[in-house]
């Protein structure tokens, strides 16, 4: 009897000691990244001529931001702000990465190299764009698992890089190349992350799903073609191409649900920056509705963008938070929800942990800053209600709270202001040598 009442109590504490550890199983984590989506795109970010229920199902999930700031106005730029929680320039790159180029330094600590560490099993599916070398390209920078293409945009047909020079097949799977000549790459995306996930099941992943729509080509569905007919050129042929992407993230979201981790999954979604005015894109197609500007610009329409984070059962569900948060944010709450010490080395991201929780809780940033241009010429930092843009000789001030359009330039009416921000800038700048 006195045997069977030790085995008994032995039970009971091993059961006390390992059911902790077995119900604090770390999250899966997908990040949703999409390529040149206009500031407003998706019907929970007010678009009424859309068809997008999957990226509003995200919201409908999960905490929708409204005063969400990319990192740059531009795609490499923007995902080193994504990936190592630090702008751009603190990231060792200021602009988009050519052919061939070196890229974001290997000596930059990713969240996926965070993650890894962990114990996490790590992917990159979709477009890189942050480097060609061996230790710069995603295997080298804590990818586990990498399929996609490593310039700025491909044929989703051929998988051809076009933009100048001979036309160059950029397919690859853990360095090596690979071909479905026909197969629409945002389909090959949502296979690739399935059979990851599949076989990953049993542990945590991070998915770093960077799709390469709806950047140009503009290439929608024969179906979505059809839908969007009478909408005005070109704002039809983004709009099937956006509806298109829409259905593959269904997708993605549906495999998750299937292999029953809708629960264990952490899912962000955020575009790397505003729409596309460019030749190749027809000369616009995507909006920034209220907001001023588009890809390339430090107005509002360049640099605010949606973003959404969703993990059912955890997180709220179908809130909104309208503080200023940033593309570097993601990096450390990441760390925060999966439990993780943050990062020993310095980032310029805070966690959205106190955000996410409590809609009356204030932004961690006090301000943030931007440069982009030829020679990082144009500038801009944002510290409470106020922003200040530089671009050569002119100065610009704007009250984004009052006037989110940028319409009235305060910076004569204000010059205590203008001079604050421009001493932030100031001092924020003088950290990087020969960054001029």
């Amino acid at each position: 009897m006195k045997m069977k009442n030790h085995l008994s109590l032995f039970l009971l504490t091993l059961v006390s000691v390992l059911a902790p550890a077995l119900q604090a199983r770390q999250p899966n984590v997908i990040v949703i990244f999409t390529d040149d989506q206009g500031a407003v795109d998706t019907g929970a970010y007010g678009a009424d001529d859309l068809v997008t229920p999957n990226m509003d199902r995200i919201a409908e999930r999960g905490v929708r931001f409204t005063q969400f700031y990319a990192a740059a106005p531009v795609c490499s730029p923007s995902r080193v702000g994504l990936l190592t929680g630090r702008t751009p320039q603190h990231g060792g790159l200021k602009g988009n990465v050519p052919p061939g180029g070196e890229g974001m330094p290997s000596a930059q600590i990713t969240i996926a190299e965070e993650l890894k560490q962990a114990g996490y099993a790590t992917a990159h599916i979709g477009k890189w764009h942050l480097g060609h070398h061996e230790d710069t390209v995603p295997n080298g920078q804590g990818f586990d698992h990498s399929f996609g293409h490593m310039v700025g945009c491909i044929d989703n047909y051929s998988h051809y890089f076009y933009w100048n020079g001979p036309n160059r097949h950029d397919l690859w799977r853990n360095g090596e190349e690979v071909f479905h000549d026909g197969e629409f790459f945002a389909d090959l995306m949502v296979t690739e992350a399935e059979e990851f996930m599949k076989a990953n099941r049993e542990d945590p992943f991070f998915i770093y799903f960077a799709l390469n729509s709806p950047h140009y080509p503009y290439q929608g569905s024969p179906e979505w073609l059809e839908h969007y007919k009478d909408l005005p050129y070109p704002r039809n042929l983004y709009a099937a191409f956006l509806s298109t992407m829409d259905e593959r993230i269904g997708d993605l979201l549906g495999a998750v649900d299937d292999l029953g981790l809708k629960e264990e999954t952490i899912v962000i979604f955020q575009s790397d920056h505003g729409h596309s005015e460019e030749v190749r894109a027809h000369g616009g197609g995507g909006s920034a509705g209220p907001y001023r500007g588009a890809k390339f610009s430090l107005y509002e329409g360049g640099i605010r963008v949606p973003a959404i984070i969703s993990w059912p059962g955890q997180l709220p569900e179908n809130q909104v938070r309208s503080q200023m948060a940033t593309g570097c944010d993601w990096y450390p709450t990441i760390l925060d929800l999966c439990g993780l010490s943050s990062p020993e080395h310095a980032i310029d991201g805070k966690s959205l942990l106190p955000l996410i929780d409590d809609a009356a809780a204030e932004t961690a940033h006090s301000s943030f800053n931007w440069k982009t241009g030829k020679n990082g010429k144009d500038t801009a930092v944002r510290a409470g209600q106020w922003k200040l843009i530089k671009s050569g000789e002119q100065t610009e001030l704007y009250n984004i709270e009052k006037d989110p359009g940028e319409q009235t330039n305060l910076a004569v009416d204000r010059p205590k202001v203008v001079k604050r921000l421009s001493e932030i800038s100031e001092e924020y700048w003088k950290g990087f040598a020969g960054d001029s």
